[in-house]
């Protein structure tokens, strides 16, 4: 199933909201200039993690902040401002994803569970060019869900989601741009690692 609604669109329902998708949270020039000042500006690392048996490198550049220290140089205030006008939560913070072509990705997983406050939303800003995310049920039928993530667009997990669905960015052969997304979460009191 393909979904290219130009207003918000509920993907998977639940008791917390579900999995919901709005294409234009922000206009294309607003979310092109959030993009180059985001690529240029925020501090993008790489990663490496284990997987089953060997350590591998994470397929995709990573930054994150703590919504109480955001660099004034960078528009993240503002982005935090309006996702909470869409989907108030109190968010403390922000993880971000470069996919810089077609290879780089995430695997189709679960956001876990001890990383978030139960009940809590998980708000995603996509920018740079589209990309094609992967939703499908953990139990019953199991097929793919696909959504093309434009730029521009919000899409809202809430916790419950986490518990029945899984999601993912896969690899493609096509030829893509760079693609960003920005991810609020609702972290526990103590939590230190990355956001």
């Amino acid at each position: 199933m393909d979904l290219f609604a130009p207003a918000l669109t509920q993907v998977i329902a639940d008791d917390e909201g579900g999995i919901r998708y709005w294409p234009a949270f922000a206009a294309r020039d607003e979310a092109d200039a959030w993009f180059q000042m985001l690529r240029s500006g925020a501090d993008w690392h790489t990663a490496r993690r284990q997987m089953y048996d060997r350590m591998v490198d994470v397929p995709r550049l990573l930054a994150s902040y703590g919504v109480d220290a955001l660099p004034s140089s960078l528009p993240l205030a503002d982005i935090l401002a309006r996702v909470r006008s869409f989907v108030p939560a109190p968010y403390n913070g922000i993880g971000m994803n470069l996919y810089r072509d077609g290879n780089d990705s995430v695997a189709m997983h679960n956001d876990k569970h001890h990383t978030l406050v139960p009940g809590q939303p998980i708000s995603l800003v996509s920018l740079g060019e589209p990309r094609r995310m992967s939703i499908r049920a953990k139990t019953g039928n199991r097929q793919n869900m696909f959504i093309e993530l434009e730029p521009g667009s919000l899409l809202v997990m809430s916790h419950a989601s986490q518990i029945t669905h899984e999601h993912g960015i896969p690899k493609t052969t096509r030829h893509v741009g760079p693609r960003m997304s920005i991810v609020f979460r609702v972290r526990p009191k103590g939590w230190a690692d990355d956001y």
